[in-house]
């Protein structure tokens, strides 16, 4: 076995989730993602934990849209409940044998499937935000995301492990470093009110009172290197354009610009998947929110791979997430639906802070030290 992939395994287990003995241990993927369930397992059982696997085969998820009725589309199996209503810990492993499958999916489909689920990810969130049910996701290198990025397998592998563990010696160490770092900027962004981006075809206003940044240093997501928090939900005003395409449950959405007055998108365009991306904000009254503003921090993340975990920590990116925020954040926005978007802020991009300028060109202009 890859050496890399157990020390992968080695990471999620006793760093991210931090798995303790008698904790029941949901470990999730599709059966192409073998080789990292298996290490996680072992790994888990080392640790004390009570594993659990649940392992899709591909292609089944296409059927699923293929053949379900309405009415299946709204069932919630109730051992899926229970699973998310009890656990301790989530082991969240992507890795798909094809991007595209749900590319031609009717949009009413994926709406009716996303109402469906709005309660259990209610509930998923707020046992998180409690420290009740502790989650995190990666992905394991495969021809298809490999190909979305553009690169070969084995350059993909090499840039997936590099972002997970820069310092592949001592990869917590290198993960409590950026903590660290990251501590500083949210000690900073404390008690203030209002940020503007501004950036080409983009003059975006939000306010962050009574709001909480968050420090995300390789626990929920492997790899990481953000700070995000929940804007008050009736604050965001102004325009903005992403210049990456926004993908969102395999479909690709390109060109997209929103409009937005007392919080809500009022206006939506995109050059290609309109449609898919108006049904998407219709899902529920909380879908044309904003639940979540974040920068990006990794800077071993540099270029676009259309793979949204690796995407939204590129450095010298901000995004948002339509739809459902994190409670922790202080967000209250509730949805079934949570797409981020993400725009690059280093051709002339700028962050302003209560009139400081905070962020330009992609990079933080004020001293935060190492």
């Amino acid at each position: 076995m890859d050496i890399r992939i157990e020390k992968l395994a080695d990471l999620l287990v006793n760093y991210s989730v931090e798995v303790r003995p008698e904790q029941k241990v949901l470990i999730r993927g599709e059966s192409l993602a073998e080789p990292l369930i298996k290490a996680v397992y072992r790994e888990v059982l080392q640790a004390g934990g009570y594993p659990f696997v649940l392992v899709e085969l591909p292609g089944m998820e296409e059927l699923f849209y293929r053949h379900a009725s309405d009415q299946q589309l709204q069932f919630v199996p109730p051992p899926v409940k229970l699973l998310y209503e009890t656990y301790d810990v989530q082991i969240s492993i992507m890795g798909v044998s094809n991007t595209k499958a749900l590319s031609r999916v009717d949009p009413r489909k994926t709406v009716l499937r996303q109402q469906a689920y709005r309660d259990l990810m209610k509930t998923i969130l707020s046992r998180a935000a409690k420290k009740e049910l502790h989650w995190t996701v990666t992905l394991f290198p495969n021809n298809a995301a490999a190909q979305d990025a553009e690169m070969g397998l084995m350059e993909y592998e090499d840039f997936v492990y590099n972002a997970c563990m820069p310092d592949f010696d001592d990869p917590v160490g290198y993960w409590r470093g950026v903590s660290k770092k990251q501590r500083k900027i949210i000690e900073w962004l404390k008690d203030k009110h209002e940020v503007r981006v501004i950036a080409p075809e983009t003059d975006l206003r939000l306010s962050i009172a009574g709001r909480t940044f968050i420090n995300c240093d390789c626990h929920e997501n492997v790899p990481d290197g953000e700070i995000f928090t929940g804007p008050v939900e009736d604050s965001v005003e102004g325009q903005v354009y992403f210049s990456y395409p926004a993908i969102y449950g395999g479909r690709e959405v390109t060109g997209v610009r929103l409009w937005f007055e007392k919080g809500r998108v009022v206006k939506a365009t995109a050059e290609k998947n309109e449609e898919f991306l108006l049904a998407t904000l219709d899902t529920d009254e909380g879908s044309r929110y904003v639940g979540e503003f974040a920068i990006g921090t990794n800077a071993g993340i540099t270029q676009f791979t259309r793979e949204i975990l690796f995407d939204e920590k590129i450095a010298g990116s901000f995004h948002i997430a339509l739809g459902a925020g994190y409670p922790e954040s202080g967000s209250k926005n509730e949805s079934s639906v949570h797409w981020d978007m993400i725009c690059d802020l280093r051709q002339g991009g700028e962050i302003w802070v209560d009139d400081v300028l905070l962020y330009k060109n992609g990079g933080f202009v004020l001293d935060f030290g190492d």
